[in-house]
């Protein structure tokens, strides 16, 4: 009995270090794979902020509303984000002209497209900011805009150019879309190479329907917006350029 318990006792010593090195192993596993699983939160971030890119770039991102809306500083164009699917859980947001502006990571890591960075630029929170949802102007003012709006575009242009308003369920759509037409025009005739695309046109006019979308011809520059879909229903200066500029 002595020499089978002796013996018993020599094996489990001999396997002891074994099994010790097999637990330590097990602990270190599960360690191991708890850390991956517990990965950082992304921040909470407000629903309007403020952002800085490294290239310097500032921007408003407004996520309080259906679509996310962005603006750049010194900027009068608001552009309306569409997101989408991307590798390792990241999310891709792009203009309605299929323009990629941002990409957010699942960890909160922001990256923005402009074309002085066209490779994208890493952007962080810099405090809050303003909605950017479109004022209602009224009779008054609006007439006043686009008075105004009409002499920036014949300045630009080189002669009379009307520009036109009609539209009674959406002022403040309306109005966003005159602007970002108008200045798409601007930005033409600006252009040495684009300027002549522009060579007859006499009136802008902005409209409500079923369905954004803007047409260019005979001199005639006609945007639509869609009422129903809020700022996502008024085509950006990307779609503006490209109806007037031959693809």
């Amino acid at each position: 009995m002595v020499i089978a318990l002796a013996a018993a006792t020599l094996s489990l010593l001999s396997f002891a270090p074994e099994a010790a090195a097999q637990i330590r192993g097990n602990v270190q596993a599960e360690e191991s794979q708890s850390l991956r699983d517990r990965r950082p939160e992304p921040p909470t971030l407000p629903p309007v902020g403020r952002y800085v890119a490294e290239s310097g770039e500032g921007f408003i991102l407004d996520r309080s509303g259906r679509h996310p809306l962005l603006r750049f500083d010194r900027r009068d164009e608001t552009w309306v984000l569409r997101p989408s699917a991307a590798p390792r859980g990241d999310v891709i947001y792009r203009n309605d002209a299929g323009q990629q502006v941002l990409r957010v990571t699942p960890g909160g890591g922001m990256t923005v497209y402009t074309p002085g960075a066209p490779g994208g630029s890493p952007a962080s929170f810099n405090g809050s900011g303003p909605s950017l949802s479109p004022p209602t102007l009224g009779p008054v003012l609006l007439f006043r805009l686009m008075a105004q709006r009409s002499a920036l575009v014949s300045q630009a242009v080189g002669r009379l150019v009307e520009v036109n308003l009609d539209g009674d369920q959406s002022e403040s759509l309306c109005v966003e879309a005159m602007i970002v037409t108008t200045e798409s025009v601007v930005r033409i005739a600006r252009s040495p190479s684009a300027r002549q695309y522009i060579a007859d046109l006499r009136s802008i006019t902005i409209v409500e329907g079923p369905r954004a979308g803007v047409t260019y011809s005979r001199g005639r520059l006609t945007v639509t917006v869609d009422p129903d879909e809020g700022l996502a229903g008024r085509p950006s200066s990307a779609r503006v350029i490209r109806a007037i500029l031959p693809r």
